[in-house]
């Protein structure tokens, strides 16, 4: 039976500091740990690792037999899923759907980018074809079918449209996940701008205000790694994605980043 995880000559560095510096570990599936150190030892830099919430700068971690950072995008496996899928439940629920809907924003966000498998270019097409095949066998009625996949063809911003309210809170979740942590690489962060903005990003939260009728994404952006200019270059279609998704949920979108309202 292969190890749930096993990492080899791990290492984290953030800046000049070398959070973690080569770590070997195995971890059998009737194996218990208890980690122990003091303030600043890496305990939690160690956990983010093995719960596939950080990729490592250098080596090699692999969990569940699927090896952290082997596809060189910016993450989009199980922490973007698992994130996507409750955040888009989380919107519909804040705004009073019924359970059964939240529950199939969920399934929709956690499927989103199955189609990656296939290729990266068309990917929501693909993972669409392949989210309707899963879920007929599965069993699911046509009606919920549908509205799963249409919401899984339509979250990429190249075709991207609200056509629902599962839809709308799918592209919201999907593009409000920026984070640091998506940076696979930590050398690509000068050459590459996708992975340059998601680095500097410091917090980010999307937030429902069901009373005023707001969708707040608020975010903190470390300028000194990377200008607020260069999130709009990239970002700015996705923006105006979520605003448009929000208008269908009957809410106003705005974005705030380091303090300032920008949308």
């Amino acid at each position: 039976m292969a190890p749930v995880v096993e990492l080899e000559d791990v290492t984290i560095v953030r800046g000049k500091a070398t959070l973690l510096d080569r770590v070997n570990w195995v971890i059998d599936e009737t194996d218990r740990w208890v980690i122990v150190g003091p303030n600043g030892a890496g305990k939690t830099t160690l956990l983010q690792v093995v719960s596939a919430n950080l990729h490592p700068t250098s080596g090699k971690a692999m969990i569940l037999d699927e090896v952290l950072g082997a596809v060189g995008f910016t993450e989009h496996g199980f922490p973007h899923a698992l994130r996507t899928s409750d955040i888009a439940s989380r919107i519909l629920r804040e705004l009073g759907y019924d359970a059964r809907t939240c529950e199939l924003a969920q399934i929709a966000g956690y499927m989103h980018d199955i189609g990656n498998l296939v290729n990266r270019h068309y990917h929501a097409q693909n993972g669409a074809c392949l989210a309707f095949q899963i879920l007929s066998r599965l069993g699911f009625s046509p009606d919920e079918t549908a509205q799963i996949v249409s919401a899984i063809g339509h979250h990429d911003e190249k075709t991207a449209a609200a056509v629902s309210p599962i839809a709308a809170a799918l592209i919201l979740a999907d593009k409000s996940d920026v984070r640091r942590s998506r940076v696979r690489n930590q050398e690509t962060v000068s050459s590459d701008i996708h992975d340059r903005v998601n680095y500097a990003v410091v917090n980010a939260s999307l937030k429902i205000d069901k009373e005023q009728k707001l969708c707040l994404f608020n975010i903190t952006i470390d300028t000194d790694i990377c200008p607020v200019m260069e999130y709009f270059e990239i970002f700015l279609d996705r923006m105006v994605l979520c605003r448009k998704a929000a208008d269908l949920l009957g809410l106003t979108f705005e974005l705030i980043i380091n303090d300032t309202r920008l949308l």
